[in-house]
């Protein structure tokens, strides 16, 4: 398991109390240093694991072991020729995406992309989708109340739930969630319940029959529906400019640079030192928050909850699965479709 290369980056796709259930398997596991990581260096030592220097996977490592990581890799080497398991974000079209594919086929390696890990019925069988939501509507609520202070700090759950407590609330204001019976979409209704808003819950029979002044009616907008899909966006820079409510808006999905993006109201993702971009001034201010490490800021329970669907599915390369499989399938043609594109 790598060294995250994004000093945000706080979470691990393992946790040492699975790396041992993977140990007693027999899994040979190694863990590199890591000075954010929320989750010590000897604690996967006192686990069992091999530990090593951060960044070493590169030289050290067969091609044939796994890497496993989250979020993206750092730009050495150009060539990738390991076995990567990662968030790639490489498969609906973002700008980033034909780079990250290249390094993989001049190398010779693979992308296993978590985000793809499907099961039969193509839904997600392991994400950060909860806490993602969780974390996108409490900074909702904050921003709306001018109490969010940058830059973003991570914390737990009991700290921020006691930030949101319904007793700091300064007026009252409504909520729309977008997605909201998913996993995501559970998350940020739970962080709003914290603050003592009750949400209006769209789900996929309120996306079908879109109706923009429901969206434009409610104080903070909280967006959680992940599309593979096409479909007509939520919203769009010229409905800001009529009749509106919403002052923030909390991009959960953050596709921003995607040909699927349901939100093409804002053109670059923010990040914990600016995790606030202004939409539209003058006397109603909009802004939007779209962070794509949400979880992050819970790092502890979200890694936890995260480790806990991955560890099984992790001893299960060895024998291979039908959800791995598809996954590398996944990988396969989008390679492919690179020589198509030229």
């Amino acid at each position: 398991m790598r060294h995250e290369s994004r000093q945000t980056e706080r979470r691990a796709a393992l946790v040492p109390e699975d790396a041992r259930k993977l140990l007693a398997a027999g899994v040979h596991l190694t863990v590199e240093e890591s000075p954010q990581r929320v989750f010590p260096a000897r604690a996967y030592a006192d686990a069992g694991c091999g530990i090593a220097p951060q960044g070493s996977w590169a030289s050290r490592c067969p091609a044939t072991d796994y890497v496993l990581g989250l979020k993206e890799l750092p730009d050495e080497p150009a060539n990738l020729i390991h076995r990567h398991i990662l968030f790639g974000h490489a498969y609906k079209g973002q700008p980033e995406a034909p780079r990250l594919l290249r390094r993989f086929a001049a190398g010779g390696g693979t992308l296993l992309d978590l985000e793809h890990l499907l099961d039969a019925g193509g839904r997600r069988v392991v994400a950060f989708g909860y806490w993602a939501g969780y974390v996108g509507a409490a900074l909702a609520v904050l921003q709306h109340r001018g109490e969010l202070t940058a830059p973003l700090v991570s914390s737990s759950r009991e700290e921020l739930s006691s930030r949101l407590a319904p007793g700091r609330r300064v007026g009252a204001a409504t909520a729309v969630v977008i997605g909201a019976y998913g996993r995501s979409g559970r998350g940020a209704c739970d962080a709003l319940g914290s603050a003592g808003i009750e949400p209006v819950r769209w789900g996929p029979d309120d996306t079908r029959g879109l109706n923009r002044n429901v969206l434009l009616a409610h104080d903070i907008l909280v967006n959680t529906i992940g599309c593979h899909r096409a479909m007509p966006p939520f919203l769009t820079k010229a409905d800001l400019d009529g009749e509106r409510r919403p002052a923030v808006i909390a991009d959960v999905t953050c596709d921003v640079g995607s040909e699927l993006n349901t939100l093409p109201v804002y053109d670059h993702a923010a990040d914990w030192g600016n995790p606030v971009a202004r939409l539209c001034g003058g006397p109603r201010p909009l802004d939007i928050i779209a962070i794509d490490n949400l979880p992050s800021l819970v790092p502890a329970e979200a890694s936890r909850a995260f480790s806990a669907d991955l560890w099984p599915l992790l001893l299960s390369l060895r024998e291979g699965s039908e959800v791995w499989d598809r996954c590398l399938e996944a990988f396969r043609h989008a390679v492919a479709s690179l020589g198509e594109r030229g």
